[in-house]
């Protein structure tokens, strides 16, 4: 009778050592599943904070890239209009140094590259000679007198229209010899001109 007892006991010990076996496992794979979730968290949490750093630094980025491309466009303003100031400045200045004497601007055009000048002179000779000088200039084309007319007889005043083309880059200095074999005063495509000497 002993025997039975002897092997009951065992099976409860056996029974009491799986269940003991099956909480330390149990107890083991909670806690390797709740390390593993925790370090998860962790993970989720930094890259929530890497991600706000990022996306503080693109909005930096963003920013700063819309400050450049203001600017750039202030830049680039600037610069047209620069440039848009350099082409009639040069004009003027240039037309004021070959205007000569007894000869002055009533109105100049400039537009599509063209550049028109009304004005007034004392005598058709003079007129002759802006006419010259706009022709020598590097930087105008070929200069053409559109009329000259007796505005007035006291004083003696005449009135004038001529039209040239403005070029940032000065002529090549043969170029002017060769075209300038039209006549003592340059003078092309004048239509109705009256001059008297």
């Amino acid at each position: 009778m002993a025997a039975p007892a002897a092997g009951s006991n065992l099976n409860t010990l056996l029974i009491i050592g799986l269940a003991g076996l099956g909480l330390v496992i149990g107890g083991l794979y909670w806690f390797v599943k709740n390390r593993t979730l925790n370090e998860r968290k962790d993970q989720v949490a930094s890259r929530r904070i890497e991600a706000e750093k990022l996306d503080a630094i693109i909005k930096e980025v963003e920013s700063f890239q819309r400050r450049k491309d203001n600017l750039q466009k202030r830049i680039d303003l600037i610069n047209q209009l620069k440039q848009n100031q350099r082409g009639p400045v040069r004009i003027m200045d240039h037309v004021s140094q070959d205007l000569p004497d007894l000869v002055w601007l009533d109105r100049m055009s400039i537009g599509g590259g063209a550049i028109t000048i009304n004005g007034r002179g004392l005598n058709p000779n003079a007129i002759a000679n802006f006419v010259d000088n706009v022709k020598n200039d590097p930087y105008f084309e070929e200069p053409q007198l559109r009329y000259i007319n007796q505005a007035s007889v006291v004083p003696l005043v005449y009135n004038y229209e001529m039209t040239f083309h403005f070029s940032y880059t000065p002529k090549v200095p043969g170029a002017a010899g060769a075209s300038g074999a039209t006549g003592a005063t340059g003078v092309t495509g004048a239509t109705g001109a009256t001059t008297k000497k």
